[in-house]
This record gives structure tokens, sequence and C-alpha cells, in this order.
């Protein structure tokens, strides 16, 4: 009975650690979001974003937004930071933070980070933030339902025939 009782506390103990390092690598993505919010080129809206993705190895990468006189050629916070982990070799995620100046409201990411974000799967952790440092946590999929990735366009999902078209 004693080593039943001696197992549960390690057990117990063994999750509290985990979840006091899982609220520290949390904590640590919104701050680093919020660093890299105070680097945002946003000349144009002044609305400035952070972002800060987590690597499947613990690598951190941030981004901010980018804006341009040609406004579709500014670039969002999150594909920035993701961006980077990729042309540095990285592809897997575990989750990304969001940071902007928002007092009452979380910020979320946009329809085509969303995309962009879903090329790298979708059971990875998004955390919006508000600019006071409170965030949600919440997955790819549950802010992309229903979405379209790379699996949807293996050769046998996808048939593409010209039978069905009719050339003039």
């Amino acid at each position: 009975y004693t080593d039943m009782k001696i197992y549960l506390l390690w057990d117990d103990f063994i999750s509290l650690i985990c979840t006091m390092v899982t609220l520290f690598v949390e904590r640590r993505l919104v701050v680093q979001s919020q660093r890299a919010r105070n680097q945002a080129y946003c000349p144009y809206s002044n609305f400035r974003v952070g972002a800060a993705v987590l690597a499947s190895d613990g690598a951190v990468f941030t981004g901010c937004n980018v804006e341009n006189a040609s406004y579709p050629a500014g670039l969002c916070a999150e594909r920035t930071a993701i961006s980077k982990a990729v042309s540095e070799g990285y592809t897997s995620f575990k989750a990304i933070a969001i940071a902007s100046d928002l007092k009452d409201q979380f910020i979320f990411p946009c329809g085509v980070c969303r995309q962009f974000m879903r090329e790298f799967g979708l059971e990875w952790n998004v955390y919006p933030t508000k600019s006071d440092g409170s965030y949600r946590q919440m997955t790819l999929k549950e802010l992309l339902p229903h979405s379209f990735g790379p699996d949807d366009l293996i050769s046998n999902k996808i048939r593409i025939s010209n039978t069905n078209h009719k050339h003039r």
C-alpha cells in the first residue's frame, strides 16, 4: 500500500513538472512574439504584429509584419517567422504565438496565414495573445476546420482528366 502511495505521488509530481514546463514554454513563446512585434515595419497601418514559431526540436524563430507601399507585397508576422524557419531547414512545428497591440481582444492569424500554417500540419498549437500578455491556446485545426492541405494533393485523391475539357 505504501509503495502504491509513493507511486501515485511520483506520478502527480511528474505531471506537475510537465505542466510547469509546458507553461514556461508557452510563456516564453508569447514573450518572444511580443519582442518581435516591437520590430514591426508598419508605416501605413501602425498595426504592429509579432510572431514566434516553435520548431519540433525547440528552436524558436520570430517574425514581424512588414508593410509595403504596394499593399499586397506586405508580409504578415506569422509568414515571416515560418519562412525564416523554413529557410533554416525547419518544417515541423509545435506552436506559434502571435502578438499585437490589441488590448481588449486576442489577435488571430488572418486567413492567408492560417492556410500558410496549414502547409506544415494541423496539430500544432496557436497562441493568440492580448497586449497584456494573456493568451489562449487552440490548435490550427480549430482555427481552420475542413482545410485543404498537402494530403489533398496526393494523386489518388485528385485525378485531372483532359477528357472532360473541350479544346477550341
